[in-house]
């Protein structure tokens, strides 16, 4: 066998089933041995940003990893801003990357870069392949590395002589190490003190068993929140639903406020996403103190389970109404909210990235059947698409919607491409308001103040106007223009009820 039909059998034996590429010449071995090893699915995608956001979201949804395949350091250098988020994320991805021939390396060729330096930015684990014999057993290390509890991205460059010479044998696998112990949870009283201790969650414990068991602590008088960075949250009617982490300082040390005592699972405590002028960076109260039940590399749930064993198995909690679609008219936020909270269907994927219209709508979805919320983790823009396409791929029995800011869309919108080639089921919502409208509010909290008319140009994304219509048409995705609610709530009624991409630009 070549090398690169060593390298893909290896990671099958591993369950890594599934390749997000966007290759070059030095990958081309690797292509056709795609041909050889058919149980491999190779998921195109036109841009890199695409392959590691895709990869980010299978992860999230399957627990296991994806492989993402790019070509060479500038390949690489693309990919990196959603490589940035799956890094936050705590995802595992298996990345693989090409290189120059090991002969052709000497001759500073155009493409050549320093592949280790870009990988590193991301990631501790990069490997280099040192010989084709080397190929299963380094691949091996590389997929356990990215599996190490909670989960990371181990990048494994390739020389292309390497995948067109005769490989050794297979890496064979091995079981994945457990996530290590937490500490004893003695010195963190399960009664607290009603009002005045926290529990924020991360990790695995924003998910259905840990909120179940941190409900156990809500009516034990604990205020219970989630990380704002969590990668996967359960959310809707029929779980316990704590509220996430705010976006600003204010609001977020308002839900911290009072907090004598606060205990962390799989998260750190909460910070500022930016420095403000005379705003606090470090959230929690002063006088608080914080206790880590669980480092977000140990097992969270394991160390709930343990906190919470001697409190009653079934606290309930007060469930939200269901939602009816809001009255007729123009679109606002709130009334697409409404709308997307009355039809959603259970057990849908929301993968969200409405930046500034996201706290209306988010509210109106506590009140919708429940559903899987993947939101930005890393706070680096294009990451909602490519993560709905591996989603799609991940659970393709669920309905996956896209909650898009249209600034963010822009970023990458050759996901349509990978959805409309691959037939996955997904919606994408465009909150079309025609501004980079964060910095609106931005401009005023940094205190800069700039209004004037070059200022404020440079936040419009509205001269010459945008068609998302066209766009994802020309990439393959049917798509709408809707302008009023009645026209909202028909065509996400049917797109919900036909399977397949679609788009909807809501101009609001």
């Amino acid at each position: 066998m070549t090398g690169a039909e060593v390298l893909l059998r290896t990671l099958l034996a591993h369950g890594v089933e599934v390749c997000f590429a966007n290759p070059g010449t030095s990958e081309m071995h690797f292509v056709a041995a795609l041909d050889r090893v058919p149980a491999m699915r190779g998921v195109l995608c036109l841009f890199e940003g695409v392959c590691s956001g895709a990869a980010d979201g299978y992860a999230r949804m399957t627990g296991r990893p994806a492989a993402t395949l790019l070509h060479l350091g500038p390949g690489l250098a693309n990919g990196l801003a959603n490589f940035h988020n799956a890094r936050k994320a705590r995802t595992p991805i298996v990345s693989l990357i090409g290189e120059h021939s090991t002969r052709h390396l000497a001759y500073d060729a155009p493409l050549t870069a320093d592949i280790a330096a870009f990988a590193a930015t991301v990631s501790p684990e990069v490997h280099r392949l040192e010989s084709p014999a080397a190929i299963g057993p380094t691949t091996a290390r590389v997929i356990a590395a990215a599996r190490r509890y909670p989960g990371r991205i181990a990048h494994l460059i390739i020389p292309a002589d390497f995948s067109w010479s005769e490989g050794g044998p297979i890496g064979e696998p091995a079981p994945p190490a457990p996530p290590p112990a937490p500490p004893p949870v003695s010195a963190v009283p399960p009664q607290g003190g009603a009002g005045n201790w926290g529990l924020l969650l991360g990790g695995q414990t924003a998910g259905e068993r840990g909120l179940a068991l941190a409900s156990r602590l809500a009516a034990a008088g604990w205020r219970v929140l989630i990380d704002r960075n969590a990668a996967r949250v359960a959310m809707g009617r029929g779980g316990f639903q704590p509220e996430r982490i705010a976006y600003f300082p204010g609001p977020a040390q308002e839900q911290l406020a009072g907090l004598t005592d606060l205990v962390l699972v799989e998260a750190k405590a909460p910070v500022s996403f930016f420095g403000y002028p005379d705003e606090a960076s470090y959230l929690t109260p002063p006088e608080c103190r914080v206790h880590e039940l669980a480092t977000p590399e140990q097992d969270g749930l394991a160390a709930l389970a343990a906190l919470t064993a001697n409190l009653p198995a079934d606290p309930g909690w007060e469930d939200p109404p269901a939602l009816l679609p809001p009255p007729l008219g123009p679109l606002t936020v709130a009334a697409l909210g409404q709308a997307i909270a009355a039809l959603l269907p259970p057990d849908a994927i929301v993968s969200d990235e409405m930046v500034s219209s996201g706290p209306p709508v988010l509210a109106a979805l506590r009140h919708a059947p429940r559903f899987d919320y993947l939101p930005v983790t890393g706070g680096s823009i294009g990451q909602g698409l490519p993560v709905a396409v591996g989603a799609a791929i991940a659970c393709p029995g669920r309905k996956v919607v896209v909650l898009e800011g249209d600034g963010s869309a822009l970023y990458t919108p050759q996901a349509w491409w990978t959805m409309a080639r691959e037939k996955l089921d997904i919606v994408t919502v465009i909150f079309a308001n025609r501004r980079y409208q964060i910095l609106d509010v931005e401009m005023r909290r940094t205190g800069a103040n700039g209004f004037g008319e070059r200022a404020r140009a440079m936040v419009d994304i509205g001269t010459p106007p945008l068609d998302f219509v066209r766009i994802a048409e020309g990439l393959g995705v049917p798509a709408v223009r809707v302008e009023t609610v009645e026209a909202f709530l028909e065509h996400f009624a049917r797109c919900l009820r036909e399977p397949g991409p679609s788009v909807i630009e809501a101009i609001l």
